[in-house]
């Protein structure tokens, strides 16, 4: 694949998981809002988590969107303001990418199967 079309795709990945955390973050505060207006505890909101799989699924959804996103992020300030490019950064920036997936769905997981 020349670099070309992989930055194109970096920039269309970037673009597109933007979108779906802009959906994510509304329906996550929603639902904090929702939470804390209908007086539950922690405990409570731990207990509707509990066992409950599209929860899991929107969240875990939620991380690799994140994930992702941010990765490319940092791949973008890393060459920016660090110079850092060629196969090392995208190395890097796949560690980074990896990590942020395995910690958030990690969470996701304790969350919902605890």
């Amino acid at each position: 694949m020349s670099a070309a079309r992989r930055e194109a795709l970096v920039w269309a990945a970037q673009r597109f998981t933007a979108a779906l955390l802009a959906f994510f973050v509304l329906v996550h505060l929603a639902t904090i809002i929702y939470a804390v207006r209908g007086g539950l505890s922690a405990a409570e909101i731990l207990g509707r988590t509990r066992g409950n799989w599209a929860f899991g699924a929107f969240y875990a959804l939620f991380v690799l969107s994140a994930a992702v996103h941010g990765a490319i992020g940092l791949r973008a300030v890393a060459a920016e303001w660090l110079g850092f490019r060629g196969r090392a950064a995208e190395w890097t920036v796949a560690f980074v990418g990896a990590a942020l997936t395995i910690l958030g769905l990690r969470a996701v997981f304790a969350v919902v199967a605890g």
